[in-house]
């Protein structure tokens, strides 16, 4: 059995309410129960508003959950999110050397990979530009650029890779399979169903913030989908 790198333990994450729906606390995860081991590629499914990339903060370590535990081996991760941005006074370049520093590389070793993130990101003379004039997929193409290039040990992908024009999807899809198929951790939450089934061996469903089923992506494909045909004809 592979290393395992993250471990979460009956884990709760809770937010407050605004006042407009009553104030109060309203738990976005609970009793999650999760183990993330080295070379598994994991996708994450569920409804809007379900939790996922909640759960995707808690495994990058920027949540820490109210309830539960979270074990984690000394490992490096790097969530790629619409929702998570560079700082946009920096240039695309200094964000480079910023993220690869965050994740524990040596400044001159991150300075050396600057002219391969350069390249296949595709930003050109905007990667010396400040991240505030990005579009989303400019912002996004870096992001992915990057995680390319510095290779944390885990990479938390929250439906980014429809992101961009087509060209740079396949592109970047590409090298999502190569770093997959070279061992590396990957969790990936998307609600296309296709990209999951392509680059995923096992599932996790999250509803209302709890885990409902999580296993091997077909059996808990099935599970889903006989739920998604009983609430519409109970509609």
């Amino acid at each position: 059995m592979s290393e395992l790198l993250i471990e979460l333990e009956q884990v709760g994450v809770a937010f407050h309410a605004q006042r407009s729906i009553g104030g109060g606390r309203y738990w976005a995860l609970e009793h999650v129960d999760l183990q993330l081991r080295r070379g598994e590629r994991l996708g994450v499914i569920g409804r809007n508003g379900a939790g996922k990339s909640t759960l995707l903060r808690v495994l990058a370590g920027i949540l820490v959950p109210d309830r539960g535990r979270v074990r984690r081996a000394p490992v490096s991760c790097q969530l790629m999110s619409l929702a998570l941005g560079f700082l946009p006074h920096l240039s695309g370049r200094d964000n480079a050397v910023l993220s690869g520093l965050l994740l524990g590389l040596r400044r001159r070793d991150i300075i050396a990979r600057l002219p391969a993130i350069h390249e296949f990101s595709e930003l050109g003379d905007f990667f010396d530009q400040p991240i505030a004039t990005y579009s989303v997929g400019m912002n996004m193409r870096l992001a992915f650029s990057v995680a390319l290039q510095v290779e944390p040990d885990v990479l938390l992908i929250d439906e980014v890779l429809a992101v961009g024009d087509a060209e740079f999807q396949e592109k970047s899809g590409a090298a999502l399979r190569a770093r997959m198929g070279e061992g590396h951790t990957v969790v990936l939450v998307s609600h296309d169903e296709a990209q999951i089934a392509e680059r995923c061996d096992r599932v996790l469903w999250i509803e209302h913030g709890r885990s409902v089923a999580e296993g091997p992506r077909d059996e808990v494909f099935a599970a889903y989908h006989r739920d998604f045909h009983h609430a519409v004809a109970a509609a």
